[in-house]
């Protein structure tokens, strides 16, 4: 096991736990799902355009647009507005508790795309007990809302996507140094984004929050966790990797009741501890490096 993997599985799974409740915070203070996703992919794209740029890699990017395509539509250009569209209807731990259906997603798919990726023995009892304590954590909660269940249905498309994204990255981008694979995902993401930007500006200048928001989705939430997930991807695969779907809804939860008075109950408790149990059994009690996976410059 190594323990820069186990940093970089945790700084994911931090910076993956607190996006939640700063998109709550931007929708609720009147941003509009595009917007902020537009506001918060342009920061990104930013910071990581320099980043690339001084670090000599973003040549890299070229001959290789069609799939850097791909994986913004699926990681950013559909996620992103649709969590902020569900988060003006649910949670937001309840919104990172549906993320956490992704490692689910990866083993379906991967049935057909990732041969070494398939979920059995212990990793599948693993995916299973961590399904089930998203189960106990959601409950009967967003069953009686038709409003709820939209935005959980928008959330679990995006899920989705989140799913579909890693294995792009690992397939075609793998030889591509991530920060030059996350700045070029990024800018073309900025682009697709802006007129969803242009149709729903805001009515004024944010606020205070809304701003603090913006950049802490931006410059954390998005240009070092997608640099840091993309490193976490290389070295442990796609489906491992997103097994930190399941560890970021004990921060995204506590966040929410700590700064955003978000009720949790029994059944939430019960769930969290689900998740992590079923997260050490879907990695078989650790996380290993995969052979030939590795990120260029990496």
């Amino acid at each position: 096991m190594s323990p820069r993997v186990w940093a970089l599985f945790v700084t994911v799974a931090v910076l993956w736990g607190i996006p939640y409740a700063f998109i709550k915070i931007a929708v609720d203070d009147g941003l509009s799902p595009g917007f902020l996703a537009w506001s918060r992919v342009l920061v990104a794209a930013v910071v990581l355009a320099l980043i690339s740029r001084a670090s000599g890699v973003l040549g890299q990017v070229r001959g290789r647009s069609r799939w850097i395509a791909v994986y913004a539509m699926l990681e950013i250009c559909v996620p992103f507005p649709l969590i902020g569209f569900g988060e003006q209807r649910v949670s937001s731990s309840l919104t990172a508790i549906l993320i956490a259906a992704a490692p689910s997603f990866v083993a379906i798919i991967a049935l057909k795309l990732v041969p070494g990726e398939r979920m059995t023995g212990s990793r599948l009892v693993g995916l299973v007990v961590g399904l089930g304590g998203v189960v106990a954590l959601v409950g009967l909660d967003v069953a009686g809302s038709g409003r709820e269940l939209v935005g959980a249905g928008a959330i679990l498309v995006a899920t989705l996507g989140y799913a579909l994204g890693p294995m792009v990255l690992t397939l075609k981008l793998a030889d591509v140094d991530t920060r030059a694979t996350m700045a070029g995902a990024t800018m073309l993401g900025s682009v697709v984004l802006l007129p969803l930007a242009i149709a729903h500006p805001p009515d004024g200048v944010p606020s205070g929050d809304g701003l603090v928001a913006i950049v802490v989705l931006g410059l954390f939430c998005t240009a070092a966790a997608f640099v840091a997930y993309g490193r976490l991807v290389a070295g442990v695969g796609p489906g491992r990797a997103s097994i930190v779907t399941y560890v970021a809804p004990v921060f995204a939860t506590g966040l929410g009741v700590i700064a955003l008075d978000e009720a949790v109950g029994v059944g939430a408790g019960v769930g969290l501890v689900l998740i992590l149990v079923g997260s050490w059994l879907s990695t078989g009690g650790r996380l290993r490096r995969r052979t030939g996976t590795g990120v260029g410059g990496g």
